[in-house]
């Protein structure tokens, strides 16, 4: 469907509602200016609520969180470098440039699609709870019955930069040492701070420096990001040559010397001297995995997801449940659209709190999960007119903030990754000298007996992190992520609805206003709360919220809850890729 043709089949109440989220310009430089009712500006062509168009190339594409990073992953694809050659550069200026949602500290997962055996691959770049560490010592750590969200408990090994090496390693051109330049440049000459960077540094330093915090110690995070007792403004130069160093450490040495050397050392004597637990044997046990990838059909589409220790598999549930519907007939952004596809999702997460979990320890019934017999099932459950209550996860027959970003290339690569520290910079704990913070995934662990997910060491925790890939007639066809904790299923399934059920383009798919479920039962073990709450971004038509509400659901609009959206599209030769607008991303192609 071609966009004006879109915009003409809408219903009234789509095309009546309130304008989308104002500005948050007053809020990051200002916080003395109140936010203006002003609405955005009017496009001539596309969507009402575009942002922008999609960025056309033939040679290559890259879409990323930060404008240094997809002008990284450019540089490296005009050089001759594959896709993955430019993800790994790309991830590397992140980490600096963002660290507020990714790191080398934090985890990595992978979907690509290998040209020439024709197939997406999936690689699991997750690392383990500590060897050292123990179920009643986290236990004896643990806040109300749950594994505190900062310090040393939290931390499990990092599994990014063997991630990279492994993906580099089959499918790089380039010289290892060549994708770091960028990001070392970066770190020793500096570069400016962007807006919600900004705005996220000064919600990290408040947090962490907050005596009830529980952390360890928070002077090597100052040293690095608030040397002068802030952090910086937007526009700001920042520089953090500890993490220049630590890359040249990484380039030089390969992917493993992460894990092994003066790197691993210093880690080590780190959490020595902090009462931590991570070895160097930790360390050097840990590597990542090609994993398998798992699909299911949605109206003509191929929706890929990884399983594992992740929740790419609720993606697919959602989509299932959701294709016994007419969705398209039922309007885009009308009440009933949301309603059943905020349904799916709460159907789909009670199985994803109870069965999701480290395939080495529970052999969730994945098969099953995913099949559309199941599917039938649920959707049965759903009704029209009222939500449904109580929810529960199915019966088994017998037997968390982030940065996504894509790549491609001339050769028809196509990268989709996902990189994160969990809960924003992650635990509070930076190692002595090396510029990096480490992720507080344990926390994510969960501590009821019998529990599939209950803490273990040498464990993966449930991750939340997930790429996202979808098929056409066999070929690749979107390369894409939803970044944001329990937000990334939900916002996957909306831009695969938008596309196909509403024929929006690449771009508009991400600008459309989104909703956003919380209150499911997690795999952390913690069980349901409020269910009948609902976030909408005000972009959301206002007669849509009124029918939303005389079904039972409960509306707000919390800023910031409804994730970060990069995407490429492929077309017969040539690429578009697309960018988030409510971040501070830029997606190029040439």
């Amino acid at each position: 469907m071609r966009r004006r043709t879109f915009l003409a089949a809408l219903p009234a109440a789509a095309m009546a509602g309130p304008a989308l989220a104002q500005s948050q310009l007053f809020s990051g430089t200002n916080p003395n200016l109140k936010r203006p009712d002003v609405q955005g500006g009017d496009r001539v062509a596309g969507a009402s609520f575009a942002s922008r168009s999609a960025a056309w190339g033939m040679n290559g594409a890259a879409a990323t969180a930060h404008p240094l990073a997809t002008q990284a992953a450019i540089d490296m694809l005009r050089k001759g470098g594959s896709a993955a050659d430019a993800a790994i550069a790309a991830n590397a200026v992140l980490g600096l440039v963002e660290p507020i949602a990714c790191g080398i500290g934090g985890d990595c997962y992978v979907m690509l699609w290998d040209p020439k055996t024709r197939q997406v691959m999936g690689l699991n770049g997750s690392g383990r709870s500590p060897k050292g560490l123990s179920l009643e010592t986290v236990r004896a750590r643990s806040r109300d019955g749950k594994i505190p969200s900062w310090g040393a408990v939290s931390v499990s090994v990092p599994g990014t930069v063997d991630a990279w090496r492994e993906m580099h390693e089959r499918y790089g051109k380039l010289k290892w040492s060549e994708l770091f330049a960028p990001a070392i440049d970066y770190a020793e000459q500096g570069h400016p701070i962007t807006q919600n960077v900004a705005f996220y540094l000064a919600g990290s330093y408040r947090r962490f420096t907050n005596p009830a915090s529980g952390i360890e110690e928070v002077e090597n995070f100052k040293a690095v990001w608030a040397p002068t007792s802030r952090t910086p403004v937007e526009g700001e130069i920042f520089r953090n040559p500890r993490l220049g160093r630590t890359y040249r450490l990484i380039a030089e040495g390969g992917g493993r010397a992460f894990y092994e050397g003066e790197i691993a050392a210093t880690i080590e004597a780190y959490f020595k001297r902090i009462g931590g637990w991570m070895t160097k044997a930790d360390l050097a046990a840990n590597r990542a995995v090609w994993t398998t990838v798992h699909k299911t059909g949605y109206r003509g589409v191929e929706v890929c997801a990884l399983g594992d220790n992740t929740q790419g598999l609720a993606t697919l549930q959602l989509l299932n449940i959701l294709e016994r519907f007419d969705v398209k007939t039922m309007g885009f952004q009308s009440a009933q659209a949301i309603h059943h596809a905020v349904e799916a999702k709460r159907l789909a997460y009670e199985d994803r709190a109870r069965f999701y979990a480290d395939q080495d320890f529970y052999r969730s019934p994945i098969d099953w999960l995913i099949s559309k017999d199941y599917a039938a099932e649920r959707a049965k459950l759903i009704r029209p007119d009222r939500i449904l209550t109580p929810i529960y996860p199915g019966q088994a027959p017998s037997r968390g903030d982030t940065t996504y970003f894509t790549t491609a290339d001339r050769d028809g690569m196509m990268v989709s990754i996902i990189q994160s520290n969990y809960r924003g910079m992650g635990s509070g704990l930076s190692p002595d000298g090396l510029g990096f913070m480490f992720q507080d995934r344990g926390e994510l662990f969960a501590l009821t007996d019998g529990h599939p997910n209950i803490y273990a060491p040498g464990k993966r925790p449930f991750q939340t992190i997930i790429p996202g890939f979808a098929l056409r007639d066999g070929q690749p066809w979107l390369s894409f992520g939803v970044m944001g904790g329990d937000m990334q299923p939900q916002g996957q399934a909306q831009i695969i609805s938008n596309m196909v059920d509403f024929g929006l383009g690449v771009q508009e798919a991400g600008d459309a206003p989104r909703w956003h479920h919380g209150g499911s039962s997690e795999p952390t073990g913690i069980g349901a709360e409020d269910m009948t709450v609902l976030d909408l971004e005000s972009g959301v038509p206002a007669q849509t919220r009124k029918d939303l509400e005389a079904l039972g659901w409960s509306l707000k609009t919390e800023l910031g809850g409804y994730g970060g959206y990069q995407a490429i599209e492929r077309w017969p030769g040539r690429y578009a890729a697309a960018t988030e607008m409510r971040k501070d991303g830029v997606a190029l192609a040439y």
